[in-house]
């Protein structure tokens, strides 16, 4: 049933048209609700009475188009990662969207990794991540959402990098975006005043403008949904087994050439050349990992997928894309990570370089890249 857009009515707060069918849409307000004027959608009236900013999503071409007159204001603008899914949650061409403002990279879900983790050369590894994805950053800022560790130092940069200028808040769904823009709230606005209905030449309506003491804004922009990550084309009954809530625990297999790992139903691993050598995957922990020879691997799929190799379930699977597989070279010496946005990584160990091949649901992002650890 396609989204019904009440056109004559828009939001007092940040303008968007209301609707009334979809709660994880901008503008949504309940059928329920009682009657108001002004009327504000279900995300200013949280934003308002609660300092809440409820998480949005919209798709990739309308979240360019919103980003699009950044460039034209004087703003900080704050783009959040995921640590975990990387490369995954990294705005591609940002830079050029942002013009001569400054960008704090704050990346979030550090708890996932090590206590043992070296947070410098973690956070030097960010920087260059970034840089090879085009990004100049002012500052990168380490933290965890969950639980609250570091979200002083993000609120204390944010305040001595933006002097006068506005903040725009941007990142991909399911990031932390919502919890630092409710803690930017609480530390800059007391939200007397009404939510501003104004807004710069270029964006589009999603984003709601939460003022300030000073006078400046909060921009909050709706999460941009990237299918390009595994967590966005799973079934929902799977997400629990795929996005990690605890510590990752490494896990270490010695491989021959010619062994496959399975990742639940969902991706496929195959060490296809290459000398004995050890890989180590940082996934879930509610993700079961299967070994076995390549030449019973198509078998051993078919005979298996959506039972032993879950998720997805059987009814599950029909909602996944068909794989694709992606062949890597790993150079010998390397010290990289095979990278599966969404899933998490497998650290290469070898010495002697090797040749892996990678299945995934199709438009997931595969890549090899600089080690993490």
């Amino acid at each position: 049933m396609p989204e019904r857009i009440e056109t004559t009515r828009r939001c007092g707060g940040c303008g968007i048209a209301i609707q009334t069918e979809d709660a994880k849409r901008p503008g949504y307000v309940p059928a329920s609700a009682p009657e108001r004027e002004p009327i504000i959608c279900q995300r200013c009236f949280r934003i308002k009475n609660y300092n809440d900013a409820s998480s949005v999503a919209i798709d990739q071409d309308d979240f360019l188009r919103l980003l699009g007159g950044i460039a034209q204001t004087r703003s900080l603008v704050v783009h959040i990662v995921d640590l975990f899914d990387f490369e995954g949650s990294l705005i591609s061409g940002l830079q050029r969207f942002v013009g001569n403002n400054p960008v704090l990279l704050v990346v979030n879900k550090i708890d996932l990794l090590p206590r043992v983790t070296n947070w410098n050369r973690l956070r030097n590894w960010v920087q260059k991540q970034a840089s090879a994805n085009g990004l100049k950053v002012a500052d990168v800022v380490l933290c965890s959402a969950r639980r609250n560790i570091g979200f002083e130092r993000v609120v204390q940069t944010v305040g001595e990098l933006r002097g006068d200028r506005d903040v725009y808040v941007v990142g991909a769904t399911n990031v932390g975006k919502s919890t630092l823009v409710n803690r930017l709230i609480s530390d800059y606005s007391d939200l007397h005043r009404e939510l501003t209905v104004s807004r710069y030449p270029g964006t589009t309506l999603d984003a709601v403008h939460i003022p300030l003491d000073d006078g400046r804004s909060i921009i909050d922009t709706p999460g941009i949904v990237y299918k390009s990550r595994l967590s966005e084309v799973v079934p929902r009954e799977s997400l629990q087994a795929v996005l990690p809530e605890k510590p990752l625990k490494p896990m270490t297999y010695q491989l021959d050439a010619r062994q496959t790992l399975f990742f639940g139903g969902l991706v496929r691993f195959d060490f296809v050349e290459g000398e004995h050598q050890s890989f180590t995957a940082y996934v879930s922990g509610g993700l079961p990992i299967h070994r076995t020879k390549l030449e019973r691997a198509d078998e051993l799929y078919e005979r298996h997928k959506g039972e032993m190799l879950s998720p997805p379930s059987k009814e599950g699977l029909d909602s996944v894309p068909p794989w694709t597989r992606h062949t890597l070279r790993i150079r010998p010496g390397a010290d990289v990570d095979v990278f599966v946005s969404g899933l998490g990584w497998i650290q290469a160990n070898g010495k002697r370089g090797s040749v892996v091949d990678v299945y995934a649901p199709r438009g997931v992002k595969v890549l090899v890249r600089d080690a993490m650890l």
